[in-house]
């Protein structure tokens, strides 16, 4: 299998790649999510680090338009696309926790893959500050399960070799606890998990690998090699032209009292 290199910046298109092939998250999660809110009328929700709005898009058919949306990112690319998918919601540039404080109050808050990269100390300040009693707070990560998958145990191989500084550790935190450091050890504070697996065409793959930071930072040092090397990874394990990718999905939820 071939990779075509691209010509454009590193970064270019990475908005249409990131929605057309991320993975969705487990609807087993979102449904213990939104279980307390369905019954609920006029809702805050925000998406924090929205994206393009993939966590957005089970919220919003599970509890529908009739709420006051919002979602956050510092990506224009990003944001404009996510735009063109719901025209509905207040989409908000800037960071997090700045963007957070303008809100008067807040009923649901979702962090979908994002929480690592923020300030999280200041995020949850913010959050905390802003919640309605019985409201919630999540984060939702889902995460490649290399250690019972050997095609994602050589892909985690490739990238600590290519892209400079990566561990396949990185998103090694202690959510719960900061979350208790935070918010106080008696909140409601609880941890959900669910393992699943997604089966995709190769193509989606390479399209999900590339609107990685990670596989950007291999391209952009390594270029045609770490293509190459993609592609013969791919090769070995692909069936009839699919990849079957095992994900491990937790659900961090914090519910204010």
């Amino acid at each position: 299998m071939k990779i075509k290199q691209e010509k454009n910046e590193k970064f270019d298109g990475l908005a249409e790649d990131y929605d057309r092939n991320r993975p969705r998250y487990p609807l087993a999660l979102f449904q213990i999510l939104l279980a307390p809110f369905q019954d609920r009328k006029n809702l805050t929700v925000v998406d924090v680090g929205a994206g393009t709005g993939i966590a957005l898009e089970s919220m919003v058919d599970t509890l529908g338009e009739a709420h006051q949306y919002h979602a956050i990112d510092i990506s224009s690319d990003m944001i404009e696309h996510g735009k063109k998918k719901f025209p509905h919601v207040n989409w908000h540039k800037g960071k997090a926790e700045d963007v957070v404080l303008e809100l008067s109050s807040i009923d649901l808050a979702v962090s979908a893959q994002s929480f690592q990269w923020m300030d999280r100390p200041s995020l949850m300040a913010a959050i905390d500050s802003r919640l309605n009693t019985g409201g919630a707070f999540a984060v939702l990560q889902n995460n490649r399960h290399f250690e019972k998958s050997d095609f994602l145990d050589a892909y985690e191989s490739l990238l600590e070799d290519m892209s400079s500084g990566y561990s396949r550790y990185y998103r090694k935190f202690d959510f719960l606890q900061e979350m208790k450091d935070c918010f106080g050890e008696k909140s409601d504070i609880a941890l959900h998990s669910h393992d699943w697996l997604m089966t995709i065409p190769s193509d989606a793959f390479i399209g999900m690998s590339r609107s990685s930071t990670q596989a950007q930072r291999a391209i952009s040092v390594h270029g045609q090699v770490f293509t190459e090397q993609l592609s013969e990874l791919i090769s070995e394990y692909e069936k009839d032209g699919k990849l079957e990718i095992l994900y491990h999905s937790e659900l961090f939820i914090f519910t204010k009292i």
